[in-house]
């Protein structure tokens, strides 16, 4: 129990670092580019704090289940990719798809969305069996799912709007690069709501219960 505590505490300035590395750290650190060190550090710290998770009995979980601390966690690692992109969204628009910069920026974007995924899914599998899901679970799930998808189709829709009725002359950012990456923001943000709702839900009813 004490090494577990002693691992989530090592964790927290493991993903700092990534954090700092991602969004406000040098663009070379002794003639190296960071951001992949960053975008190590932050998966590596999150592979590791859901490893603990999937490995911790539900009695020892501080009285959260398991898909509350995978909301807070998922929460802020979407929370990392929607500002990491917003941080970099002038290189789509002003800058060639083959910059050296700007590829690395798009596939750290797409790295945290399969990591993430595979992420789940393991956990998923590893919990199937071992934690049971109640009705309560299982309604904050659908609940949040629904502000997930909202979330994702008004961003999908506003795209297609500001694209469709925007005059082509002011449309001349909205590259095929630059279209590709919104389309990964937008899936970034519906599961940053959903998680975010899901957090939030579970926070609510364990307030009321005190």
């Amino acid at each position: 129990m004490k090494a577990a505590k002693a691992l989530w505490i090592l964790l927290l300035p493991v993903a700092a670092l990534g954090l700092w590395t991602m969004l406000a750290g040098p663009r070379l650190l002794f003639g190296i580019d960071p951001g992949p060190l960053g975008m190590f550090a932050l998966v590596a710290s999150t592979v590791a704090a859901l490893s603990l998770l999937a490995r911790a009995p539900r009695d020892r979980l501080e009285h959260a289940s398991p898909a509350e601390w995978k909301a807070w966690i998922g929460t802020g690692f979407m929370l990392v990719g929607v500002v990491y992109f917003l941080s970099r969204i002038h290189l789509f628009a002003i800058a060639d798809w083959r910059d050296p910069h700007v590829g690395a920026v798009s596939r750290n974007l797409v790295l945290l969305l399969v990591v993430w995924v595979v992420l789940s899914s393991t956990l998923a599998a590893r919990w199937k069996g071992r934690v049971e899901a109640d009705e309560r679970d299982r309604e904050i799930a659908a609940h949040a799912a629904g502000w997930g998808r909202g979330a994702l189709v008004f961003c999908v829709v506003g795209i297609a709007m500001m694209l469709g009725f925007s005059p082509p002359g002011k449309l001349l950012w909205a590259t095929h690069f630059m279209i590709a990456n919104l389309l990964v923001f937008a899936l970034m943000w519906g599961w940053l709501v959903e998680y975010a709702a899901t957090a939030s839900m579970y926070l609510r009813d364990r307030r009321a219960a005190a």
